[in-house]
């Protein structure tokens, strides 16, 4: 699934393109990567101005405007969805086009899904479920990421998975930052002092700043909004390496299980 990189990355590339621009149509091909009422959301969507393009945790957030009044679509590219600014003039859709968006003055905003979990949802305002999320991980200060931490006692890999503790955190990137704070994904959050505890969110940030610099991470399929591959996952130190020497120490990277997801980290320099 796209993570906070990736979807930072679509965002960053899109928004110049299409801000300020007016949605002229909307096409589901496949129902239910709509979620609501087909024919009510494309209407919704018609007309309407783009004001703002940003995202929030793993999901892009269209800010729309018509007649004074806002409202957003949400999208949700899930595992394999894939945003796409069409190139040159309007082209047949393919075998994966689950819905497209027409601008008024440019190409088609087309949604690639090859496993149809992609979703998208027209609201008058940000959906509940959004808001409930946790704070977004290059935002939040060192002193309020260390006070949620010692509120918590769950293993560090878990925690930084839920969305309620941060949003916009996935796999690859916990690894990540787990290893270069030398901390076990197992090590419970609440044995965590302070030091520690800024050291983790220095290299959570760090991480995804090097990530999104880098495009993201193309592990499988995912591609920006002009369809380029991410060069991140060249540059990871244990993600997806079990069994290679640690870049720092030569042991054997090891994997796990945690929180039912993968986890890759060095035995000798992530010690519990």
């Amino acid at each position: 699934m796209p993570e906070l990189p990736e979807v930072e990355t679509i965002v960053r590339g899109l928004a110049p393109r299409v801000e300020g621009q007016r949605i002229a149509d909307a096409e589901f091909l496949w129902a239910r990567t709509c979620a609501g009422d087909v024919e009510k959301t494309i209407a919704n969507l018609r007309g309407r101005r783009i004001r703002k393009l940003d995202r929030h945790g793993k999901y892009i957030v269209f800010r729309l405007q018509k007649d004074g009044g806002d409202s957003v679509l949400v999208i949700h590219l899930r595992m394999t969805g894939n945003l796409l600014l069409e190139n040159g003039s309007r082209g047949e859709n393919g075998p994966f086009v689950r819905a497209w968006m027409q601008l008024e003055a440019g190409p088609r905003l087309v949604f690639h899904d090859i496993r149809k979990f992609g979703r998208w949802q027209w609201a008058p305002a940000l959906p509940a479920r959004l808001r409930e999320l946790g704070p977004e991980p290059l935002e939040i200060g060192a002193d309020e990421f260390a006070a949620r931490l010692r509120g918590r006692g769950a293993q560090l890999k878990a925690l930084l998975l839920n969305q309620e503790f941060l949003r916009g955190l996935g796999n690859i990137y916990a690894d990540e930052a787990l290893f270069r704070s030398r901390l076990h994904p197992k090590l419970n959050s609440a044995r965590l002092g302070r030091k520690r505890a800024l050291r983790l969110h220095a290299a959570i940030q760090d991480v995804l700043r090097e990530a999104i610099a880098a495009g993201g991470s193309t592990i499988h399929n995912y591609v920006d909004g002009y369809g380029a591959q991410g060069y991140f996952q060249l540059q990871t130190n244990v993600y997806g390496k079990t069994g290679e020497d640690c870049t720092v120490c030569a042991a054997p990277l090891r994997r796990t299980v945690v929180a039912g997801r993968g986890t890759h980290f060095c035995p000798r320099c992530q010690r519990r």
